[in-house]
């Protein structure tokens, strides 16, 4: 029968847990990652659907975290259990080729990545059609920046419009609520970089999936 130090500890749901000789690096990783991502405790427990205490007792090495936790947090932070674990992860290339750029519709937008995934900042390209999500407005943590290379963009960023031309931009705090829209019937075309990295597409401020809300 193994020992107790040998043993793999398991949660009150009974999954196992993290071996504990490896707590001295998750623990410091899970919060480092966290906040890398730009995420308050409140949104990344949310998110993973644990209690900010929880999830505040896990960053401090008080607790365990489960293999189904890590997963979560892992995907919620943009990357791997691997670095959740604190071990090194492989080079990401540094050039996203044109042809590499497949596109994606999100909530009736289309965006390109073009940058590398599990980066401190998400980079794409995006097409917003006219009367596509004008009246949705977004706030959530980070920072967006945006550049306008086609076509004529409406921002309203807390209770001011903005109209913005091809080459101009706009830099603000996510939490600043925020509407975007196309002006022009062929909609427009930007380039678009933020820090959210712990969901899927749809909040990348590009609009809701059905049955979330915005």
């Amino acid at each position: 029968m193994s020992s107790p130090e040998t043993s793999p500890e398991t949660s009150p749901e009974g999954e196992a847990e993290v071996p504990a000789e490896a707590l001295p690096v998750v623990a410091p990783q899970l919060r480092a990652l966290r906040r890398r991502a730009a995420l308050t405790l409140e949104a990344a427990a949310r998110s993973a659907g644990l209690s900010p205490a929880h999830l505040s007792r896990l960053e401090t090495g008080q607790r365990q975290p489960s293999l189904p936790m890590l997963l979560a947090l892992a995907r919620i932070y943009g990357t791997t259990v691997s670095e959740l674990l604190g071990e090194s992860v492989a080079d990401r290339d540094a050039v996203v080729r044109s042809a590499d750029m497949e596109p994606t519709a999100a909530g009736g937008w289309t965006y390109w990545q073009a940058g590398a995934p599990g980066r401190g900042m998400q980079a794409l390209r995006v097409h917003v059609p006219h009367g596509s999500q004008g009246d949705i407005v977004r706030v959530h943590p980070g920072e967006e920046w945006l550049y306008v290379l086609e076509g004529r963009l409406r921002l309203r960023l807390g209770d001011t419009t903005h109209r913005l031309a091809p080459g101009d931009s706009a830099h603000f705090d996510s939490l600043t609520p925020h509407r975007i829209a196309a002006l022009d019937p062929g909609g427009v075309e930007l380039l678009f970089v933020h820090t959210l990295l712990q969901s899927p597409t749809a909040t990348l401020c590009l609009g809701p999936t059905p049955g979330e809300t915005p």
